[in-house]
């Protein structure tokens, strides 16, 4: 039995799924201890990263196909239901039991549905975007409210008191009350207000407009990425790519006294954001990477910039990170770490070997899983998240491509979906 030494102190400040706009806790929109996998990355600093121990070796429980192909991250109730988005003739978002993978219920929404990430409370209701909306389901699939939005929301995330926030890939800003949708604050459009009496024949785009160039952070998706909130500053970041502009922006919000403000903005993404921003547990650092295949860490006060590190190949999805180990994600590299020593960059640790097909996630422990190319097929890989060293390796049978994201249940399963549409759930073996 290996000796684990490191206590994982980041995730105390990982267990609520919220942005403080008045320093409020909530525990009825909350998970507890961060069990659970309540957003696309865990939590709302997009932290990729569990506070449950995980186990050194996890058997295949179940795996089904959900009959249509899936863009994000499964997420995860605090009692294990499962919520996934997809795009069928009948459903675009489905929910499932954990432990038997039973269908629990699914509903039909819009066709861009499959775009939108899904979040849910700590009483299970979900909240999630499809074409022009945002809409909430309790934990039997029974509509709660719909709010219609422009554009098809790409992040969505709590707030401290108790609300939504929502930003869609054209870039319109909402917090919305959790029980009924109604707006709490006046609407931000982060792209500018248009100005009708200039072009009085201006017409509101598709729904769906730009949704296309969101997977690579494209020019045409002003916003491509799940947003990071701070749960102390009531900051959050968000990646903005301007039209004209010749690189796309992270950008420093606050939602607090009844609005919504902007802070600062940098430009900096060549390429377009490759990433959605993670933040430190101190909240004193937000992670970024872009499309030239560099991972950034941003000055989360004014936006001035720590340090720049070039991977080699171009990050995507979500960032891990607990403590000062960074974990990147990509399907063009492979699965490493570095540290994080305020002004630069340390490498920690490296397996060439192991081509990414999925996003990493850690856990308590210094265990880690993901997904890797082993030979033409798929396998879930544990590894020590302090050497890189594998722990175990189970085959995702008959699985090929790539995969969404990892996902981490509360008793320790992990869960993992293909963009191709099945998902595969595995158990802790017993220890």
């Amino acid at each position: 039995m290996r000796t684990r030494t490191r206590v994982a102190v980041a995730f105390a400040a990982a267990g609520v799924v919220a942005l403080t706009g008045c320093g409020t806790y909530v525990d009825d929109i909350t998970v507890g201890p961060g069990l659970g996998w309540p957003a696309a990355h865990h939590d709302g600093r997009n932290g990729g990263a569990s506070p449950v121990t995980g186990a050194e070796s996890v058997t295949l429980s179940w795996s089904r196909p959900v009959g249509g192909p899936i863009a994000q991250p499964v997420t995860i109730g605090p009692e294990g239901q499962m919520f996934v988005t997809t795009s069928t003739a009948n459903c675009a978002i489905f929910s499932f039991q954990m432990h038997t993978g039973r269908k629990r219920f699914c509903n039909a929404l819009g066709p861009s549905t499959i775009e939108a990430p899904t979040v849910v409370d700590g009483t299970n209701n979900v909240y999630v975007g499809d074409d022009g909306a945002v809409n909430s389901f309790n934990y039997l699939g029974q509509p709660r409210w719909r709010t219609p939005v422009a554009g098809v929301p790409v992040a969505i995330q709590f707030t401290g008191d108790g609300k939504l926030l929502t930003i869609t890939q054209s870039g319109q800003v909402d917090v919305l009350d959790r029980q009924t949708g109604g707006r709490e604050v006046p609407t931000l459009q982060l792209l500018g207000e248009p100005d009708f009496l200039q072009y009085p024949g201006l017409t509101r785009p598709a729904s769906g407009d730009g949704l296309d160039d969101c997977r690579t952070g494209g020019p045409r998706c002003a916003v491509a990425n799940t947003t990071a909130v701070d749960p102390d500053s009531g900051r959050f970041f968000v990646t903005v790519w301007e039209p004209g502009k010749t690189v796309a922006a992270l950008r420093a919000l606050r939602y607090a006294d009844g609005k919504v403000t902007q802070v600062w903005s940098a430009d900096m993404l060549t390429g377009g954001s490759a990433t959605s921003p993670t933040l430190s547990a101190d909240g004193a650092t937000v992670y970024v990477g872009d499309n030239s295949g560099r991972l950034i860490a941003v000055n989360t006060e004014d936006g001035s910039t720590r340090w720049i590190h070039a991977l080699g190949w171009t990050p995507s999805g979500g960032i891990s990170v607990v403590d000062d180990l960074i974990i990147p994600a990509g399907d063009d590299g492979y699965l490493m770490a570095v540290h994080d020593r305020g002004d630069r960059v340390e490498p920690a640790w490296e397996r060439k070997d192991l081509a990414l097909r999925g996003t990493p996630a850690q856990t308590a422990g210094d265990i880690g899983y993901t997904v890797a190319a082993i030979g033409a097929g798929l396998n879930l890989i544990t590894f020590d998240t302090t050497t890189g060293n594998t722990v175990d390796s189970d085959v995702l049978p008959g699985a090929t491509g790539t995969t969404t994201g990892t996902s981490i249940g509360p008793k320790g399963e992990v869960l993992v979906a293909t963009r191709l549409g099945e998902i595969f759930t595995f158990q802790p073996d017993a220890q």
